[in-house]
């Protein structure tokens, strides 16, 4: 009885590995290891602030993301994809708006843009010049 039970727990495990094989895309695990983009996690409402100012000599995006939301997802992979070796050196904010929505509402009321995720913001001079959402990120020129 201890050779079978050993033998149903093996075969178990070969099932669960054929399970995640068949449904897990090993290609998007690696290459969402190899971004080019610096995020710099915007977690604070006090950032706003900094980065309008830092916004007066350099541009500042901001990349607002569902962590839920499938098209988000693709949105902001591709658009990590879109960069080589020069997105290290832009100023790049990422909002998680699941766990900073407040974050959010004080962009929207701020730059007075209307909220959507995925929603990416060009600012310069402290002023929103161009935004973009869903797909339409992906065309964006700044």
């Amino acid at each position: 009885m201890k050779e079978i039970g050993f033998l149903s727990i093996e075969i178990n495990k070969l099932q669960m590995n054929l399970f995640k094989s068949m449904f897990s895309n090993r290609s998007e695990e690696k290459e969402a290891t190899t971004s080019f983009v610096n995020w710099i996690p915007l977690t604070n409402i006090d950032q706003l602030q900094e980065l309008k100012e830092t916004s007066k000599n350099e541009t500042v995006l901001i990349f607002k993301h569902s962590t839920r939301c499938v098209i988000s997802r693709m949105v902001l992979k591709q658009f990590e994809k879109s960069f080589d070796g020069e997105g290290q050196n832009l100023n790049m904010y990422y909002l998680d708006l699941l766990n900073y929505r407040a974050i959010s509402n004080e962009i929207a009321s701020s730059f007075n843009v209307i909220h959507q995720s995925p929603q990416l913001l060009v600012i310069k001079n402290g002023v929103v010049v161009k935004h973009a959402s869903h797909h339409d990120i992906l065309g964006l020129v700044f």
